[in-house]
C-alpha cells in the first residue's frame, strides 16, 4: 500500500525528458490549466505581456520609419503588414491600416506565447535574462525575414545591413529583454 502512495506521489513530481533539458512539466501545465487560481495569473500575464510588446515593437517601427524615410506618414508600417497578406492592391486603404495593427499584434502574441511556454521548459533561458533577451529578439528577426517573409506576398527586398541592424535591435529591445525579464518574474514568483 506505502509503495503504491510513494509510486504515485514520485509520478505527479517527477520530471520528463524534453529537448534534452528536465523540468517538473506538471508545475507548467498546472500555472496555464483553466481551472486553477494560477492560470488567471499566466493568461493576465500572457495578455499584457502581449500588449506591451506589441505596442514598444510597433511604435518602434512608427518612429524608425519616420526618420529613415526623412518625415514620411509612419501608417505605412501598417500598409508594409497587411501587404504580406494582401497584397499590394488588396483592399482599401483603412482596411489595410486596421488589418495590419491586428496582423501585428497577433504576430506579438504568438512570440509571447511561445517564449512564455518554452521559458520553464528550457533551462538555459533562465540563466542571464540579458542574454536571453537578446538571442530571442534575435531569433525572431531572423525567422521573421528568413521564413515569413520570403513566403508573404511582399516583393523581395535587397538586404541593407543598417536597416537590419535597427530592427533585430528594435526585437532586443521591444520584445526580447521585457519578455524575458518579465517571464523571469512571473516563474520566480510561482516558485
Amino acid at each position: 500500500m506505502d509503495v503504491q502512495r510513494s509510486r504515485k506521489a514520485t509520478a505527479a513530481t517527477s520530471s520528463h525528458r524534453v529537448v534534452g533539458c528536465t523540468y517538473p512539466l506538471k508545475k507548467v501545465y498546472s500555472s496555464m490549466t483553466p481551472s486553477t487560481p494560477n492560470s488567471r495569473g499566466a493568461l493576465q500575464t500572457v495578455i499584457l505581456m502581449g500588449l506591451l510588446v506589441g505596442t514598444l515593437d510597433i511604435t518602434s517601427a512608427f518612429i524608425s520609419y519616420y526618420i529613415s524615410s526623412g518625415g514620411k506618414n509612419p501608417m505605412a508600417v501598417l500598409r508594409f503588414i497587411a501587404t504580406a497578406a494582401f497584397g499590394k492592391e488588396g483592399l482599401p486603404d483603412n482596411a489595410m491600416l486596421v488589418w495590419g495593427l491586428v496582423f501585428h499584434y497577433i504576430i506579438a502574441f504568438s512570440w509571447t506565447i511561445l517564449f512564455f511556454i518554452i521559458y520553464p521548459i528550457l533551462p538555459f533561458l533562465q540563466k542571464n535574462r540579458i542574454v536571453t533577451g537578446i538571442l530571442y529578439g534575435a531569433v525572431i528577426w531572423l525567422f521573421m525575414n528568413l521564413v515569413v517573409l520570403p513566403l508573404s506576398k511582399l516583393p523581395s527586398l535587397p538586404f541593407r545591413p543598417l536597416q537590419a541592424s535597427i530592427g533585430m535591435s528594435i526585437l532586443i529591445v521591444a520584445i526580447g529583454l521585457p519578455l524575458a525579464f518579465i517571464t523571469h518574474r512571473f516563474y520566480k514568483q510561482k516558485g
